[in-house]
């Protein structure tokens, strides 16, 4: 990484290699189209047993790019439609999480039509608590010296998984989401993000935080925190597997397809 690069933000960086990979494979010169919508809860995570998913509850609408038949998708909370070409993408200044998560859903579906990205599109059915019981077995088995996690982002299939290996005790968790800060899942109160990642960070021995951070833009916060008190992490989730790819971010998504 060169010294201007590490003042940039993670999806500034992205999107800068992500440029250089178009140039170099001279697709801003097809007239390839990409095409964007908002999926519906069943289109994006299937029929799965628990109701608990925040894309069953309305809170985030998963958006997915096409791109010369392949396809990418991101989270997000402010989905839309798009028809246009690779350099308009590339020109959207980034300012809201529409534009943020169309970027990265087109990240997403370019990456994989190159075979540079793999897990772009989210696991359906049953798949996220069987990924969500795969992760915490991955954890407890191969990584050392774990007492505490830290969990950045609800996501109740891990939550419970990681509670079952590990214990409540062990585990915190923080979410924007109002209506969960201040309750208790699966014996473990949720904190509130805006004023507790630190602390989580701080204490936590691992950290594993959602992809959907870099929507929300807060993910460079994270990163630096996560830094400057040393510690492991991974990220999970199918939004960041594009740019995890591009700036080989340690990502954890055992069933995205």
């Amino acid at each position: 990484m060169g010294k201007g690069d590490d003042k940039m933000g993670v999806l500034a960086r992205a999107k800068e290699k992500f440029k250089e990979i178009i140039m170099e494979n001279k697709l801003l010169n097809q007239d390839i189209m990409i095409s964007a919508r908002g999926l519906s809860s069943e289109e994006a995570i299937g029929n799965p047993k628990r109701d608990d998913f925040p894309l069953l509850t309305g809170k985030e609408v998963m958006i997915q790019a096409e791109f010369n038949g392949n396809y990418g998708q991101a989270f997000t909370d402010h989905p839309g439609n798009f028809q246009g070409d690779l350099q308009e993408i590339i020109d959207l200044p980034l300012e809201n999480n529409y534009q943020r998560g169309l970027l990265l859903a087109t990240i997403n579906a370019v990456l994989r039509s190159l075979a540079l990205a793999e897990k772009t599109i989210h696991c359906k059915n049953e798949e996220p608590e069987l990924c969500a019981r795969e992760m915490a077995k991955w954890i407890y088995d191969n990584l050392n010296n774990i007492d505490k996690i830290g969990i950045i982002g609800y996501q109740p299939a891990i939550l419970e998984a990681c509670t079952k290996f590990f214990g409540a005790k062990q585990l915190m968790i923080t979410d924007l989401n109002q209506k969960k800060i201040a309750t208790k899942s699966f014996g473990v109160e949720v904190w509130d993000g805006s004023k507790y990642n630190q602390r989580l960070i701080q204490e936590a021995d691992l950290i594993l935080f959602t992809g959907s951070s870099i929507i929300n833009g807060s993910i460079d916060g994270l990163l630096k925190m996560i830094s400057d008190y040393q510690k492991n992490y991974f990220i999970f989730g199918n939004t960041i597997s594009g740019v995890a790819s591009l700036l080989e971010l340690p990502q954890l998504c055992f069933y995205g397809r």
